[in-house]
C-alpha cells in the first residue's frame, strides 16, 4: 500500500455529519419555500465567472478576498456574493425578462477571509431581489420585512427584531449639518455604534474633525429609539433627501403593518447605515433579541442601479440576504434549534427475516410509490443488530417481515419509540 493521505478539510469550509446536514437542509427548505410563497423565481448562476465581468465593480477589501486563478488563457474568479452575478444576469437577459423581476438564488459563495469562529471561506447565501425597469414601487420595500418575518417565525430561533432605516434620511441629516463632504466616513463610524459604543463613536467623529456641537447632534440622532417618525418630523429639516427619506419610511411602516408584522417585531433604527456606497434608500438588519452580539442574521436594502457596470439601463432594486452557513453555525453554538427537529430522512425501514427478499422489496417499492421515504436492510445480520441500526439512524418505524408475514401477505409494524407493534396489510400501513 502507498502512503495514506490525511483526510482533512480546508480551514474555513463547513462539512457536516448527515444528522446536521438534514437540519441544515430543513432550514434551507423553509427559506426556499417562503421565497416561492411570495412569488420569487429561482435562478442559478455559475460559481466561476470571467474575472473582468465579476470584478467590474470590485475594489479594496473585496478584491483582496477573491479567489482568482488562470486556466489556459482565461482569467477566472469564484463568485464572492450573489448580487454581482445577478447584475450580470439581468443585463444579459434584459430582453426576455419580465419586470419587475423577482428572483431568488440559494448557493455557495467564496471569500478568502481569515477563518475565525462562525466565519467561513465557502458559505451559502440565500438572496431575494426585486428589480425594476427604470422605477420600482416603494411598497416592495415594505414586503421585504414581511418575508424576513415569515422566515424567522418558521425557523423558530426565538424573538427577533427587524430594524429598518433609510439612507436618504441619514444623508439628508448629515448634509443639513454641513457634512456632505464627510458623509462616507461619518456613516462608517455611526454604523459601529452598537459594536463599539457611544463614547468611542464620539471620539472617532472628533478624529474626523467633526465639530463637538455636531457630534452631540449626531449621537442624539442615532440614539433616538422612541417615536422615531415624530422625532424626525420635529427636526424640521427641509433638505430634499431627508424629506424624501422620511416620506419613504412612513410608507414602508404603514404597509409593514398591513403585511401583518407585529409592532414588537420591527423598529426604526437611525444608526443602521449598511454597505456604504451601495444602498440608497431603505435598509434592513435583523437581530435575535436574546443574542444581539451575533449581529445581523438577515440584511439588505434598496439600491438605485443594480447593473450600472453592465448596461446603461437604470435598474433599481431592493433585496435581502441570509448567510445560512454562518447562521447555522451560530444556532448550533447557542443551541437555538428546538428539539423537535427532523432526525432521519427515512420514515420506515423494512427489516426482512427471510432469505428470499422478493416480498420485502415489493413492500418497500409500494411504500415509496405512496411517497413514504423507505429504507430496506439487505445485510445478513442478527435481528437485534438490524433493529440497532434502525435505532442509530433514528428511523421512527420498522416493518418486520418473516415467514408468517409472507404467507399471509401481511407485515408487522414496530414503533421504534414506544416498542409497540401490530400486524396489518400494506394498505393499512
Amino acid at each position: 500500500m502507498g502512503n495514506i493521505v490525511e483526510p482533512r478539510t480546508l480551514s474555513g469550509f463547513m462539512e457536516l455529519l448527515p444528522k446536521d446536514q438534514i437540519e441544515f437542509n430543513r432550514l434551507q427548505n423553509i427559506i426556499k419555500q417562503t421565497y416561492e410563497q411570495f412569488g420569487f423565481l429561482p435562478i442559478d448562476t455559475p460559481i466561476i465567472e470571467d474575472s473582468n465581468v465579476l470584478l467590474a465593480k470590485a475594489g479594496g477589501e473585496t478584491e483582496k478576498q477573491i479567489y482568482r486563478f488562470e486556466k489556459g488563457d482565461n482569467d477566472l474568479s469564484l463568485r464572492f456574493d450573489l448580487t454581482v452575478p445577478l447584475a450580470k444576469y439581468v443585463a444579459k437577459n434584459y430582453g426576455v425578462l419580465n419586470f419587475p423581476f423577482r428572483r431568488y438564488q440559494i448557493g455557495k459563495v467564496y471569500r478568502a477571509e481569515r477563518p475565525q469562529k462562525g466565519r467561513y471561506r465557502e458559505f451559502y447565501q440565500c438572496d431575494i431581489d426585486v428589480i425594476g425597469d427604470g422605477e420600482l414601487s416603494i411598497t416592495n420595500d415594505a414586503e421585504m420585512p414581511s418575508i424576513i418575518y415569515q422566515i424567522f417565525k418558521r425557523l423558530d430561533f426565538g424573538k427577533f427584531t427587524i430594524k429598518i432605516n433609510n439612507r436618504k434620511i441619514l444623508g439628508g441629516f448629515f448634509e443639513s449639518l454641513g457634512l456632505e463632504n464627510q458623509i462616507t466616513n461619518v456613516l462608517r463610524i455611526v454604523d459601529k455604534i452598537d459594536k463599539v459604543g457611544k463614547d468611542n463613536v464620539e471620539k472617532m467623529l472628533a478624529d474626523e474633525n467633526v465639530p463637538a456641537d455636531k457630534v452631540s447632534k449626531i449621537i442624539e440622532f442615532v440614539s433616538t429609539k422612541e417615536n422615531v417618525v415624530g422625532y424626525l418630523e420635529n427636526l424640521n429639516i427641509s433638505n430634499d433627501n431627508f424629506v424624501k427619506g422620511l416620506e419613504e419610511i412612513k410608507i414602508v411602516s404603514k404597509y409593514m403593518e398591513a403585511f401583518g408584522i407585529p409592532k414588537d417585531y420591527y423598529a426604526i433604527d437611525l444608526s443602521i447605515a449598511r454597505g456604504l456606497d451601495y444602498y440608497t434608500g431603505t435598509v434592513y438588519e435583523t437581530v435575535l433579541d436574546e443574542h444581539p452580539e451575533l449581529g445581523s442574521v438577515c440584511s439588505g436594502g434598496r439600491y438605485e442601479n443594480l447593473a450600472e457596470y453592465y448596461t446603461n439601463k437604470k435598474l433599481p432594486g431592493v433585496g435581502i440576504s441570509i448567510g445560512l452557513t454562518r447562521l447555522f453555525y451560530v444556532i448550533n453554538e447557542y443551541k437555538l434549534i428546538k428539539e423537535n427537529k427532523q432526525k432521519s430522512i427515512s420514515k420506515v425501514i423494512v427489516v426482512p427475516m427471510i432469505d428470499d427478499l422478493t416480498y420485502p422489496i415489493e413492500v418497500a417499492t409500494k411504500l415509496r410509490a405512496k411517497g413514504i421515504n423507505t429504507e430496506l436492510f439487505f445485510e445478513e445480520k442478527a435481528f437485534k443488530k438490524k433493529l440497532n441500526y434502525a435505532n442509530k439512524q433514528e428511523i421512527p418505524y420498522a416493518i418486520i417481515i418473516g415467514e408468517d408475514e409472507v404467507a399471509q401477505k401481511m407485515v408487522t409494524v414496530k414503533d421504534m419509540n414506544t416498542g409497540d407493534q401490530k400486524t396489518c396489510s400494506i394498505d393499512e400501513i
